[in-house]
């Protein structure tokens, strides 16, 4: 008994571990974003981009149909290119965060929170947001 007392006692072998700090900026260009992460990351830029510009899409609907040369005139400034690709960005914006919004919605109901549904969700809505983008594009630049 008197033995068991004597002995030296063990250290526990320790592994060497990474040290995980706080992330700077210059690492993120080298970290892997699932798609999920992706979506997650536009989803929010389309909602403050549509909720930057709701104010100047209001102002141009309110002057717009004040009178017919308004209207007229409004209709020759969305002629414009620029103005093209700004409502082709909204309109990339709203099918996008809705398209996210119905996979957050249903995420919420506990269904797809798996690694393989959570990655098919997101592209899926990639594949629908994004063709449907192409479509209105097409629309908007006089392809049909």
């Amino acid at each position: 008994m008197s033995e068991a007392i004597n002995k030296p006692r063990r250290e526990p072998v320790t592994k060497p571990r990474r040290d995980y700090g706080v992330m700077s900026f210059a690492q993120t260009v080298h970290y892997r974003l699932p798609l999920a992460g992706f979506v997650s990351i536009f989803h929010r830029v389309s909602g403050g981009l549509m909720f930057l510009l709701l104010p100047f899409i209001l102002y141009m609907l309110d002057q717009s149909l004040i009178s017919e040369i308004s209207f007229e005139y409004f209709k020759g400034f969305v002629s414009h290119w620029f103005v093209k690709l700004v409502i082709l960005a909204l309109v990339w914006a709203y099918l996008h965060h809705f398209c996210a919004g119905i996979r957050h919605l249903v995420m919420d109901l506990h269904v797809g929170l798996d690694k393989d549904s959570a990655r098919k969700s997101a592209v899926g809505v990639f594949a629908i947001s994004l063709p449907l983008t192409l479509l209105v594009a097409l629309k908007l630049f006089g392809a049909f």
